[in-house]
């Protein structure tokens, strides 16, 4: 139900609005254009012949493997470290020679890629099978990986689930790239 107003308020309104200049038009004020806003500089990554001048002798191989990209979340990596990050696929490397192992890892990443995961495991072994007792796989993985631009983590595996003797992967999600561009 609508208040009327007194006389007295009519009155005070009145005397307010007394030298107000009518509008031209009652429509809204048209259109106008905005400027576009001013995008803020991108910190561009490295292409991937920056990449290749990783040299495999430049690349430590501890016991316990760990390598993060910049700009991945500390809480990220300690969930991929923890095993709650569940696997999607997984590839079986131990025992094989590197250069087989080499194609191998290229057509799982691959496929990790056609398949959207974002978190693959692979087993490469202690290296306790060697020549040298040395584990050749596990360095080759290790350099490997660093290598390739949709990796942006890895970390050697909790101890329920191959420990040492295997890596989590975090890939990029391929999408993430195509939207916004």
């Amino acid at each position: 139900m609508k208040k009327r107003l007194q006389d007295a308020d009519y009155a005070l309104f009145r005397a307010e609005v007394e030298d107000a200049i009518p509008l031209d038009t009652e429509t809204a004020e048209p259109f106008r254009e905005r400027p576009k806003p001013i995008p803020r500089p991108r910190i561009e990554e490295a292409p991937a012949e920056d990449l290749q001048l990783l040299a495999e002798s430049e690349v430590e191989t501890h016991d316990y493997l760990l390598f993060m990209r910049p700009g991945v979340q500390k809480r990220v990596l300690l969930a991929l470290q923890r095993g709650q990050l569940e696997p999607s696929l997984e590839l079986d490397l131990h025992g094989l020679t590197a250069s087989y192992a080499s194609g191998l890892l290229q057509d799982f990443l691959a496929e990790c890629a056609a398949r959207r995961i974002r978190c693959a495991k692979i087993i490469h072994g202690k290296g306790r099978g060697s020549a040298q007792r040395q584990p050749v796989l596990k360095c080759k993985v290790n350099y490997w990986l660093r290598l390739r631009p949709d990796v942006l983590a890895f970390s050697s595996a909790p101890r329920f689930d191959g420990g040492t003797g295997a890596v989590y992967v975090l890939l990029r999600n391929p999408e993430k790239g195509k939207r916004g561009r």
